[in-house]
């Protein structure tokens, strides 16, 4: 069943692991006015919690949400969020319009690839601890309304090792070679899941990068008029490009299609 969009691209935020929707509730609620809007719980998360996750699954519970709003999104995601919103885009990128990836510029290899699979290993047999430890560490890091967002769905360790299987089964950014829409990557100046975007830059057919100065990983929530102004150029600019030609009066010719964004990068500020 549809929800009638009157026409404007929606937007789909998808969540970090072990979070859930609930940490998108002000980045949504500033989208919201201008454009329908949805955060769903991904497989294993949230209201989903004790469903096994895979990337698959979870690309496809996207697809059945973007179907839900008519059939195409901008769909926007952080860290996990953000490389399912990778996986989206090239299972069905006929439903993505455009991708806003945030935090995901990490290709998981080597030492880091096997210090991810440790810490979520120890987080899923030690779940009460490291809930404890991941509510101290929102808690410090983010001003207190928005750290309640973020806790507010729970914690889900358990499916910690799955999601991480799931990424590094992935990957990226090799899905990005094959879709041919516009991809917004965003990171924090200081976040260590950037290390590789020059690669995943250079991946896409039409990309763009955004650094948020200061800012480490989970920190980069903190920029939440930003990140909804990119949400909402980003969705706009796809608005435009959908659509149709204005056949110039006093001729029989069409108007010459808006040209596509080139795939330079942005200047990061700072």
């Amino acid at each position: 069943m549809s929800t009638r969009t009157d026409g404007r691209l929606p937007v789909v935020l998808l969540h970090g692991i072990r979070l859930s929707g609930t940490m998108w509730r002000q980045v949504a609620a500033a989208v919201a006015p201008h454009r329908p809007v949805r955060t769903p719980d991904l497989p294993g998360h949230g209201r989903r919690r004790g469903e096994p996750f895979t990337m698959d699954a979870a690309a496809d519970a996207v697809a059945g949400v973007i179907d839900e709003l008519g059939g195409r999104a901008l769909v926007a995601g952080l860290s996990l969020g953000g490389y399912t919103g990778i996986a989206t885009a090239a299972r069905h990128p006929e439903r993505v319009a455009g991708l806003v990836a945030m935090g995901c510029t990490l290709r998981p290899r080597g030492l880091a690839a096997a210090c991810s699979r440790s810490a979520a290993g120890l987080a899923a047999r030690h779940s009460r601890w490291a809930d404890r430890l991941s509510v101290a560490g929102f808690r410090r890091t983010l001003p207190a309304p928005l750290a309640d967002d973020v806790l507010a769905g729970g914690l889900s360790c358990e499916v910690m090792p799955q999601a991480v299987a799931a990424v590094e089964a992935l990957r990226p950014p090799a899905p990005l070679a094959a879709y041919d829409g516009p991809v917004w990557f965003v990171n924090g100046e200081r976040d260590p899941f950037r290390a590789d975007e020059r690669e995943f830059l250079h991946a896409c057919r039409d990309a763009r990068l955004t650094l948020l100065p200061r800012r480490g990983h989970v920190a980069t929530l903190i920029e939440t008029t930003q990140i909804a102004r990119l949400v909402l150029d980003g969705a706009a600019s796809l608005d435009q490009r959908a659509a149709p030609p204005v056949r110039p009066a006093g001729t029989g010719l069409p108007a010459a299609a808006p040209r596509a964004a080139t795939a330079m990068p942005e200047a990061g500020a700072g």
